[in-house]
């Protein structure tokens, strides 16, 4: 353990996908999870577009893939509905995306 110039201890930085400290920033929204392991594009990205119609903004999705296409095709879904992705993690051969809600817009443009 080493002690920082402050008097506080550091300690190694878990992962933030498994930590709840880490959803505590986020006050009290919500976060739903999306396992799409197995499915091959392009529905990983229909689907994360599907839940994330149901979210409300500020809440949390949780997508996991194993469909290498999905690096590219979940990122660009984000860019077009304006949500933003927290975190990308490869763990093994699957892909986990953390993406908050931070507007209507998906509803918006598909009504």
């Amino acid at each position: 353990m080493t002690i920082a110039r402050t008097g506080r201890a550091l300690s190694p930085r878990p992962s933030p996908l498994t930590t709840p400290a880490h959803f505590a920033i986020y006050g009290h929204m919500t976060t739903t999870k999306l396992d799409l392991t197995g499915l091959k594009c392009p529905l990983p990205a229909l689907k994360t577009r599907k839940a994330l119609k149901a979210l409300k903004p500020g809440d949390l999705l949780e997508v996991r893939c194993t469909d290498p296409l999905s690096v590219i095709d979940i990122p660009n879904l984000i860019r077009e509905t304006g949500d933003k992705v927290e975190i990308t993690e490869r763990a093994g051969q699957g892909i986990v995306f953390l993406i908050e809600k931070t507007n209507d817009l998906i509803e918006n443009t598909n009504s």
